[in-house]
């Protein structure tokens, strides 16, 4: 009995290294969205046939570990969520390429031996490749004009004087961004995403720029640069930034409108139509004509049954 207990401890351990020692590298520092990335499955006790070994990816949706090396039924499917990646295998080396390596193909790694059992897969080691990113900055105005952020990012902001402005600015990223505002000739800088300006005045007209920055990789950066124009007191107010967008919206309404009554109009005079082309109702046709009648024609035969 002990002797069996011994063998199965020493067989159990035996597995246990065995994969430990299989191991996923790859990159050390932070890898960006774009960057090519090489993954290498390792065998640090040389006790594998690396050509029996193979890569496996989890999908974070179907929470499902997919073989990315061999061509069966499922091939094609995986190519449709992970068509960048490239299997070789050289002098004895597994290796994964990603040329452009994009968000959909981040997430765990793993090798895993051919015939593994399911005890020896659930102890393999694995490898997460953190992809960080950073989209464009968009800046839009909120407050009254909150909806503005439904248009493109602002470019040119026009404002009537004397009005407050909000000035906010987003992005996405893999991480929460910090953001800063400066002005183009100031040398102050304010630490939040959104900028108050109060009762504006011509001084405060120029070039507003919002800086997104990554807080682990300090050479991801984006930002965006808009012009504010603070427009004289006797301009329109249809001049003004808002203004425009309100006429914007104002002429797809009365478009809108317009398309509608036309369509019902149309509707109805062919409900009208159809109304108006009932059957034909003769009633000549219902009473039987007989050979003395107006109805009857001239005729050589001398019965009076009915015609019709």
């Amino acid at each position: 009995m002990k002797l069996c207990v011994i063998l199965t401890t020493v067989v159990l351990a035996l597995l246990r290294s065995g994969d430990a020692s299989l191991l996923v590298k790859g990159p050390a520092g932070p890898v960006l969205e774009g960057d090519q990335v090489t993954l290498e499955c390792v065998d640090t006790e040389s006790e594998f046939n690396m050509s029996l070994v193979h890569f496996e990816k989890l999908s974070r949706h179907m929470k499902t570990w997919y073989r990315l090396d061999v061509d069966d039924y499922s091939y094609y499917f995986r190519r449709c969520f992970y068509y960048d990646v490239d299997v070789r295998r050289e002098n004895g080396r597994l290796l994964i390429n990603l040329p452009r390596i994009q968000m959909w193909s981040a997430g765990p790694y793993r090798c895993v031996v051919d015939n593994a059992t399911e005890a020896m897969i659930n102890s393999t080691m694995t490898y997460t490749i953190p992809v960080q990113y950073m989209r464009e900055v968009s800046v839009y105005r909120s407050g009254l004009g909150s909806f503005t952020r439904y248009f493109t990012s602002l470019q040119d902001l026009r404002v009537s004087l004397g009005d407050d402005v909000e000035l906010e600015c987003s992005t996405s990223a893999s991480e929460t961004p910090q953001y800063f505002w400066s002005k183009e000739g100031e040398d102050w800088i304010v630490p939040s995403n959104k900028l108050k300006l109060e009762q504006v005045r011509d001084l405060d007209s120029g070039k507003y720029t919002c800086m997104a920055q990554h807080p682990s990789v300090e050479s991801l950066s984006k930002k965006r640069t808009i012009s504010l124009t603070v427009m004289p007191e006797d301009a329109s107010w249809y001049e003004t930034t808002t203004g425009r967008i309100a006429l914007m919206a104002s002429a797809a309404g009365v478009a809108l409108l317009l398309v509608i009554l036309s369509m019902t109009a149309f509707l109805c005079r062919s409900a009208r139509q159809r109304k108006g082309k009932g059957p034909i109702d003769d009633h000549s046709q219902k009473k039987p004509i007989y050979r003395s009648s107006i109805e009857s024609l001239s005729s050589t035969t001398g019965d009076k049954q009915p015609l019709v």
